[in-house]
């Protein structure tokens, strides 16, 4: 597995972590893993990506300093959540 691989998978089950926990109603806990995916955002800032997956990559750091965890919020978080993990199976380095 290579390092942009675990990085794309660490943030998806992150992202996943959130959009479930929001929908719970579990904000507090929802912040930890939110904050976290921070973390996998910078490392992935200047990594090789797809067009696709670095437009995912920019909208969820513009939505970083926002503390919005509506249900809306989570759904898309989930997708994305989808969409990276998917390519994080399929990733293979160029």
């Amino acid at each position: 597995m290579s390092e942009t691989q675990l990085l794309i998978g660490s943030l998806s089950n992150d992202l996943y972590r959130v959009a479930c926990l929001t929908q719970r109603g579990s904000i507090s806990a929802a912040e930890k893993f939110w904050s976290q995916s921070s973390r996998w955002i910078s490392e992935l800032e200047n990594a090789q990506l797809k067009p696709y997956i670095k437009k995912i990559v920019l909208d969820i750091k513009s939505r970083l300093d926002s503390n919005s965890f509506t249900l809306e919020t989570a759904e898309k978080l989930l997708m994305y959540s989808i969409l990276l993990q998917n390519y994080s199976l399929k990733y293979k380095k160029n």
